[in-house]
């Protein structure tokens, strides 16, 4: 049978390579006891460790999600959603972003740049605009995450619940992303500054990042003064 860390392993990679988004419900545990070849003791004491690593979470009668708990529930989401405009939320979206990945490139450990490279390359590998904005989405909560720091994770995941219940219109050329879409480029420059430990660069290519993606999904929303 494995052990607790191996078998804690291989249930984020089942996560990681079945492309589930953050909040995604995971099998139920006699599904992944199946899968995983292992007893539902062992299994628990793998997604244990997983939750209290921010990777997953669990409600008793609803199952196991990918992530971190929500911090707000759908009520206050879908409220936030009516209230918010897009343009705000890019604005918060282009303050708090960058100095996540400040501090992604000075607290972040190697297992958590390789996830970051891991959703990277998944960006890039997509076929379709759904699976593209699954894995971008992974990316930008890995970042959060490796932070560790709980307050920041905090406001990140309010602002992307909001962010995600927001219809912003952006009409779909093709079905997925060029082989040269900006973003994959992107991307890599961003990881590659926090792998470096390099704090301003990792902020600077967030922003750029940003930026260059609202140019094109809300270009008035991109002020001068960001």
């Amino acid at each position: 049978m494995a052990e607790p860390n191996e078998l804690s392993q291989r249930v984020r990679d089942l996560i990681n390579t079945t492309g589930y988004r953050h909040n995604d419900r995971l099998p139920p545990e006699r599904e992944l006891c199946l899968r995983l070849g292992t007893t539902r003791n062992q299994l628990r004491r793998a997604l244990a460790e997983l939750e209290a690593q921010g990777l997953i979470w669990r409600h008793v009668g609803r199952g196991t999600f990918v992530g971190s708990r929500p911090v707000l529930n759908l009520t206050d989401v879908t409220y936030l959603g009516d209230q918010i405009k897009p343009e705000q939320v890019v604005g918060v979206r282009l303050t708090v972003e960058p100095q996540l990945a400040r501090l992604a490139a000075l607290h972040s450990t190697r297992s958590d740049r390789e996830q970051m490279r891991l959703c990277a390359e998944k960006c890039r590998a997509a076929e379709d605009w759904r699976t593209y904005e699954a894995w971008d989405n992974n990316l930008h909560h890995a970042i959060a995450r490796s932070t560790r720091n709980q307050l920041f994770l905090y406001f990140f995941e309010t602002l992307n619940s909001v962010r995600r219940s927001i219809v912003w219109g952006q009409p779909r050329k093709t079905l997925g992303p060029a082989t040269d879409y900006s973003s994959f480029r992107e991307h890599d420059q961003i990881v590659s500054a926090i792998s470096k430990g390099d704090s301003e660069m990792a902020a600077q290519t967030m922003m750029a990042h940003l930026k260059s993606v609202y140019s094109r999904v809300l270009p008035a929303s991109i002020q001068t003064d960001h």
